[in-house]
């Protein structure tokens, strides 16, 4: 496969089924896409268009079926258990589900972020860099506050701040501002814009927002599985 290094994330011929026998559905046909480090890139479509499918596979969280798939420089489909894991540690992810640990507060829920990218080892390290990163989504007055004492807005900011903390080389967010206010949204859209100039981190974002297509470097349609649009 043809490749240059500033692609990130490389799909040939990709495709995908959910179910088996008569119940097999094809989610995803023939999906060739290529993303350059530091871009900021959009896939829109209707539910059940293959978003997030798609997201799931280039981001090492479902198997790669047919079809290739490259991260990083590394081939997906049929990669090992290990291979998979060492790739999700260079990454950070977003879903519209914030899935924070809800007896941790949102200090210690961003400070496990480091401890996945495994970036820093001092524990006094780990405090400083999460808070530095809750503050700059505005959440400095909230470090000790369990989820349960949060908005559902505060509580998405603490999921990106956890996925943003351990300067991921690739950034996978599935409808990460659905659940913020568009200044809140609209921060968020420009820390990962920034992150991109600034250290080339690559943010592929699955979303219905139309507040931040001015925002993208570029915007992927995709309907009943297949790309239909690129812009």
């Amino acid at each position: 496969m043809a490749d240059t290094q500033d692609d990130v994330i490389v799909t040939q011929g990709l495709n995908h089924w959910f179910g088996t026998g008569e119940a097999r559905k094809q989610a995803l046909f023939d999906i060739n896409l290529r993303f350059r480090r530091g871009s900021l890139s959009v896939l829109m479509g209707p539910s059940g268009s293959g978003k997030t499918t798609y997201l799931t596979l280039i981001g090492c969280l479902r198997d790669v079926m047919d079809g290739s798939a490259q991260l990083l420089g590394h081939e997906l489909h049929g990669a090992s258990r290990a291979t998979n894991e060492r790739l999700r540690k260079r990454s950070g992810f977003i879903f519209q589900a914030h899935n924070l640990h809800e007896s941790l507060t949102a200090l210690q829920n961003v400070m496990m972020g480091l401890q996945v990218h495994g970036r820093v080892r001092d524990a006094g390290h780990y405090r400083a860099a999460a808070a530095h990163m809750l503050g700059l989504v505005g959440l400095d007055h909230r470090l000790d506050y369990l989820p349960q004492n949060l908005s559902g807005g505060q509580k998405q900011r603490v999921a990106v701040a956890r996925a943003l903390v351990g300067n991921p080389e690739v950034v996978f967010a599935d409808e990460p501002t659905a659940a913020l206010d568009r200044e809140s949204g609209m921060n968020v859209v420009h820390m990962l814009k920034e992150l991109g100039r600034q250290r080339g981190t690559t943010t592929v974002m699955v979303t219905h927002d139309g507040r931040i297509l001015e925002q993208a470097d570029r915007i992927i349609t995709l309907e009943d599985g297949r790309v239909v649009s690129e812009k």
